[in-house]
């Protein structure tokens, strides 16, 4: 195990409960919990079911309530917190040790004599999960029970006492669960061996859990699960019990699960990135992070893309976004060299290129994509970029490049949102009540960093697009002239960013108040692109992209990426939590951003031109590994000291830019 904890950290309740894990397979699905067993958010479960891939994700198994009868002496394995604030049973008590194989976690718990693991894992493609428990030693044989909750809702909802009525029903391997007549099936099995274990049907509400992460975050943090039937086996050392959930039945064949294949696979992925290194020099953080970005890499079938594939943005409670698939390509596809993955998710967005945009939040079924993002574009031009860097594919850029033209003459004439390019040559966004740039916090109609004007980060995005653009065009053998010219007026246009009062980026130019001069991270992105080799004529002089670097670093920097407001704001907020209305107003007027800290390193790499100094940036995020989701890394941080994680526990960009970074800087 690459990561792992003895008793210090699994038996004191302060720290396990805020140590959770993550499995996932493939098309949107997952399991999560906390390494103590107790459940602490809405989120977390067994199964959280894909039933229309990669969204309409459910719970149906909620957790496993585990009692192991060894001598004479019952122990439980399992944690509840209740609404009354007790903690019954407190079995983290009996936990030796937890860490991970690859993504697998795994538990070992201590009763007496006794040792036994626990791991769980997902088939790929399919929303099955596989709890193993395995009697590793002990004197005399055991006796594991098992009981299993269940429920049926959408994951960002909650349930209490359901009147619906349930079905459940037995199976020649287990039971079947039918929360109403259309609903899909939850089948429940165990084998032992090759032995098909009994269950026993029960229908018993359990009450009353408490959530303690919800309530820090103003949400229902009491629910309901239904105690659906349990399990009895016996187990001498060496002998295992596997209990597969899935919504598929297996006609008469066992679920025995292949978790040899899980590891196989992932043994694989770390040789795909050690294209440009030696497979022992890779530091063990990065291999994690290598796992890791597969979980966020799923399929979208589309019609003329049956082999679609998106990312998403992050666990527990986001889909895929335009933005963040794009920001999140290169680190994770690009970086670990998974070219083809990266070809396929370029051609599935470019399905929903629309009036010069890509959609924002990807569509579901029969939905209407949302086209709220003046950025998500142009980040899609940066991602072929770096694609066509890392293997030359003149074929998709051929197929690709028609729309990338219909793209520059839209934000040139014009399109939604009021996202046009000025006579200055800068590119203008937003109208009133939308969100539009990365900083996109809205609660109902309040949107907190509107940003309507010239935001620095799109016009440094914009620019980057023309110079590609003249590459393309020059590849393809026609005419870049046109780009070039509309290059070098943004260019121009570009020098009324530099405040020379403050010796750093407004942040946005042209609002309805003037120009804002916030000290906000956006404007690193005019040192760390274009990439050299697009140009020699940078957005700014040598002394102003070090004068930017250098203030980014003093003000906004942290170990775990870039604050979203200078801590001397009046509006700056330090700390991350309350209802949603806190939440969203603290979002980006402080809150730390993992991904940011990508194009830092890229931006201080380029004026410092030291890169195993720049590499000191990202070792703090390899060690935060282990400090919240176990072998991931958090969306976000307080912008306080001592930077508590916060949001989603596992985030695309966060994981990608780690290693995007990691990746530049090793092959200097």
């Amino acid at each position: 195990m690459s990561i792992k904890f003895g008793r210090e950290v699994c038996g004191n309740l302060e720290i396990s409960e805020h140590r959770e894990w993550l499995v996932t397979n493939g098309i949107g699905g997952y399991a999560s919990g906390t390494v103590s067993g107790l459940l602490t958010r809405s989120y977390h479960g067994l199964l959280l079911a894909t039933l229309q891939p990669p969204v309409g994700i459910t719970l149906l198994l909620t957790k496993l309530d585990e009692t192991v009868v060894y001598g004479n002496a019952a122990y439980p394995l399992y944690a509840n917190r209740w609404a009354d604030g007790t903690i019954i049973p407190q079995g983290y008590q009996q936990l030796e040790s937890f860490g991970l194989v690859g993504t697998t976690p795994v538990w070992i718990y201590a009763c007496a004599d006794a040792l036994i693991e626990k791991r769980i894992w997902m088939q790929r493609g399919k929303n099955t999960t596989y709890i193993q428990y395995k009697m590793l030693r002990g004197s005399q044989p055991l006796t594991l029970s098992v009981k299993a909750l269940v429920n049926y809702r959408d994951r960002h909802s909650s349930t209490r006492n359901s009147d619906r009525a349930w079905e459940i029903i037995p199976q020649n391997q287990g039971i079947k669960i039918t929360a109403f007549a259309e609903a899909s099936n939850l089948y429940l099995s165990g084998l032992k061996n090759q032995e098909v274990i009994p269950w026993q049907i029960n229908h018993e509400w359990y009450q009353n859990f408490a959530l303690a992460v919800e309530q820090y975050r103003g949400l229902n943090s009491i629910e309901d699960h239904l105690y659906a039937g349990n399990c009895r086996v016996n187990l001498n050392p060496g002998e295992s019990l596997i209990i597969a959930a899935s919504t598929e039945a297996d006609g008469e064949k066992p679920r025995q699960g292949n978790w040899e294949a899980v590891r196989n696979r992932e043994e694989e992925l770390i040789k795909l990135f050690s294209h440009n290194s030696k497979l022992e020099t890779i530091p063990s953080g990065i291999k994690q992070l290598i796992l890791a970005a597969d979980q966020f890499i799923v399929d979208r079938p589309l019609i003329d893309v049956p082999e679609g594939k998106t990312i998403i943005a992050g666990y527990p409670w986001f889909s895929d976004w335009g933005r963040d698939t794009m920001i999140s390509l290169p680190g994770l596809t690009l970086a670990t060299g998974r070219f083809e993955v990266a070809r396929v998710i370029l051609r599935t967005f470019a399905k929903y290129i629309d009036q010069g945009m890509l959609p924002n939040v990807f569509p579901d079924t029969g939905e209407t994509p949302g086209y709220n993002t003046v950025d998500a574009t142009l980040w899609y031009f940066e991602a072929i970029r770096d694609y066509l860097a890392h293997t030359a594919d003149k074929q998709l850029l051929i197929e690709l490049y028609p729309a990338l033209v219909e793209i520059i003459d839209w934000h040139r004439r014009g399109t939604r949102y009021n996202i046009h390019l000025d006579a200055d040559g800068l590119i203008y966004a937003g109208e009133k009540g939308v969100q539009l740039t990365w900083m996109d916090a809205k609660v109902d109609d309040w949107v907190v960093t509107p940003r309507i004007g010239k935001p620095v980060e799109v016009n440094a995005l914009w620019y980057n697009a023309l110079m590609i653009m003249s590459q393309f065009a020059s590849y393809l053998e026609q005419s870049e002239t046109e780009y070039l010219k509309m290059a070098a007026t943004t260019r121009r246009g570009f020098q009324r960013f530099w405040s020379q009062d403050r010796q750093y980026c407004y942040d946005v130019l042209d609002t309805p108040d003037g120009n804002d001069d916030s000290l906000r991270p956006n404007q690193i992105f005019a040192v760390s692109l274009p990439a050299k080799s697009l140009t020699n004529s940078p957005l700014l002089n040598t002394q102003q992209q070090k004068q930017v670097v250098d203030i980014v670093s003093q003000h906004l920097l942290t170990s775990h990426g870039l604050r979203s407001l200078d801590p001397h704001h009046p509006d700056y907020v330090g700390i991350y939590g309350g209802d949603r209305y806190k939440r969203d107003g603290a979002y980006h007027q402080g809150t730390v951003w993992g991904w940011l800290i990508g194009h830092f390193v890229q931006a201080h790499l380029k004026v410092d031109q030291n890169p195993e100094v720049a590499k000191t940036f990202l070792k703090p995020m390899l060690e935060h590994l282990a400090a919240a989701c176990v072998g991931n890394l958090s969306e976000i941080f307080d912008g306080d000291a001592p930077f508590i994680p916060r949001g989603a526990f596992a985030q695309a960009w966060s994981v990608a830019e780690v290693l995007r970074g990691w990746d530049l800087l090793s092959s200097k």
